[in-house]
């Protein structure tokens, strides 16, 4: 008779690696891995009750990650208005 294994998973925040560049040096590939590595970690503390304290460094980095992607765009002058 086969042996089923059951594992279990202990809930882990995703990892957010701390860029080695600021942001204003990182490429736009590293900067959008980043506000994604942001928004997972924030999406997992927002289903935590209480919500962590951390979440709100996270934000603000988050904050930080979307004003750069916002300066690159408008110094591009693409024509489109962020909002």
């Amino acid at each position: 008779m086969p042996t089923t294994t059951t594992t279990t998973t202990t809930e882990q925040a995703p990892a957010v690696d701390q860029p080695k560049h600021p942001l204003h040096a990182l490429t736009t590939f590293e900067l959008r891995r980043y506000r994604r590595q942001l928004e997972n970690a924030i999406t997992f503390f927002d289903t935590k009750d209480p919500v962590p304290p951390v979440r709100a460094t996270l934000q603000a980095a988050l904050d930080a990650v979307t004003a750069e992607q916002d300066d690159r765009q408008r110094l591009a002058g693409d024509g489109t208005r962020v909002v």
